[in-house]
């Protein structure tokens, strides 16, 4: 090969390489759909107290294995500080997870629950996806907390799966 043909090769795979990371970034429609579906299931789970919908969009029937993680604001902090000087801003809690949450909603005597979204955003390269979005949780009908949550999902061979939940904790004080 001649200098001039190695320098066009060695060009182009440069080239075709800087695409990578732009085609890798699409959000196609069909998985934006199909994780606003899973975003839409869990919501209505809640609502309905429907725990086999709420568990199947999990990645793992072993919650152990699915993070699911608060965080709360300074303000909500110093009234907890009143109350318990030990409290944290976060902390793991052990049994604290996504089926510690739906069986708390699904008891007899539990209160209506529904969490509201707002400016859904999601991100995929079809493989991997995060999505995030603003929050309010209502217990019984009265806005208990509200904040941020993201949510981390895989492709599955069953469809999109979530992995992680973090999201932050914010009073109604403090809004």
């Amino acid at each position: 090969m001649t200098p001039m043909k190695n320098t066009i090769l060695a060009t182009l795979i440069i080239l075709a390489s800087g695409l990578q990371p732009a085609l890798a970034g699409q959000n196609a429609p069909a998985d934006v759909a199909a994780i606003d579906k899973v975003v839409e299931q869990f919501r209505t789970s809640i609502i309905n107290r429907d725990k086999p919908t709420f568990t199947s969009l999990f990645f793992s029937d072993k919650p152990e294995e699915v993070t699911w993680q608060w965080v709360i604001d300074d303000a909500g902090l110093a009234l907890l500080r009143k109350r318990n000087s030990g409290a944290h801003k976060s902390i793991h809690v052990a049994g604290e997870n996504y089926l510690s949450f739906i069986d708390s909603l699904v008891k007899p005597d539990a209160r209506p629950a529904e969490e509201k979204f707002r400016d859904v955003k999601v991100d995929t390269d079809g493989e991997v996806a995060s999505v995030n979005f603003d929050y309010s949780y209502l217990d019984g009908g009265k806005e208990t907390n509200w904040g941020r949550e993201m949510w981390q999902l895989v492709r599955t061979d069953a469809g999109w799966k979530i992995i992680s939940i973090i999201y932050s904790v914010h009073p109604p004080i403090a809004k």
